[in-house]
């Protein structure tokens, strides 16, 4: 039976590269892709997710939420990598929708509907989730399993010198799920960023014949050049992808359990991820965390899941 899982993305180039790998394999029933504000501003993440949707074609369309701007957050966007409309300025078109419902009724509905069941993928700041949780505190024992892209334990930051783009955005909702009483992932910097590849890996796609190939061969090909002409970087990184096997394949992963928490209000170091690591801590844990990765093994798998996209 498919794994039920819910999206949450801040669409972004990975983001993008995520859905391509997610929405086409059979081991997942993709129920919803809900937006939040990240990458881009809410109103932009919610057209870019349905644009997405629309371009690849699923053979089943999941449910869309609407993002909205969060009141805690630090309103950072990323549009310096991933282009001034979040993916690569490939001017992707979709059609208008006249109603559409808020990501935090979205997921609310869904984890209703199949109570234990339903697993978050949690691919940008952790905004929609806290709300969900905030007004329905019930909701946090329906869930099966959240697994989020975000934070960093021995690296350092990629937004500040101790800060993960996705936590540092909203720290506060950070802390509220990290704190919440759920099964939890976490796959950090620490794991992602050793998933480096080169613009070599653009070869390896889907024919431009196919939807998922076409988009592909858009957006890739800027991002390369953004971390080269910008970062200075011959590598690049597609963090959400290597998330999105964490989820698939967590035998390529060493998992640790660890106690995690926020730094909300630190001059210097609001949004660090915070874990207990003193060898007398007896305490509880709450999460587990991604600590080793088997490099090649995932990055065949995110290339072999693109060429079930296509």
């Amino acid at each position: 039976m498919a794994r039920k899982v819910i999206i949450d993305c801040d669409p972004g180039i990975d983001d993008a590269v995520a859905l391509a790998m997610a929405l086409f394999d059979p081991r997942l029933e993709v129920l919803a892709v809900t937006a939040v504000a990240g990458n881009v501003a809410a109103d932009l993440a919610t057209r870019n997710v349905q644009a997405l949707i629309e371009q690849l074609d699923p053979p089943k369309y999941p449910r869309i939420g609407a993002a909205t701007p969060s009141e805690t957050g630090a309103g950072t966007d990323a549009r310096h990598i991933h282009g001034e409309d979040g993916l690569g300025n490939t001017g992707l078109v979709c059609s208008t929708l006249i109603r559409q419902h808020p990501a935090e009724k979205i997921i609310a509905d869904e984890i209703r509907a199949a109570p234990n069941q339903v697993t978050l993928l949690c691919l940008g700041p952790l905004t929609n989730l806290a709300r969900t949780f905030q007004r329905d505190p019930s909701l946090i024992e329906l869930v099966g399993q959240v697994v989020m892209m975000g934070g960093a334990v021995n690296c350092i930051g990629n937004i500040t010198p101790t800060a993960e783009f996705n936590i540092y955005c909203d720290p506060e909702s950070a802390r509220t799920v990290f704190r919440a009483p759920l099964t939890k992932t976490l796959v950090p910097l620490d794991v992602t960023s050793r998933v480096a590849l080169d613009f070599g890996f653009v070869n390896h796609l889907p024919p431009e014949t196919t939807r998922a190939g076409k988009l592909l061969h858009k957006i890739l090909p800027f991002l390369c050049r953004v971390y080269r002409q910008q970062l200075g970087m011959e590598l690049f990184h597609i963090h959400d992808a290597v998330a999105v096997v964490a989820l698939t394949n967590p035998e390529l992963f060493e998992m640790v359990e660890m106690q995690g928490d926020v730094e909300c209000s630190g001059e210097l170091t609001a949004g660090t991820t915070v874990f207990d690591r003193r060898s007398t801590y007896r305490g509880p844990r709450n999460m587990d965390v991604a600590k080793e990765v088997d490099v090649a093994a995932v990055t065949d798998c995110i290339l072999r899941s693109l060429a079930a996209a296509g």
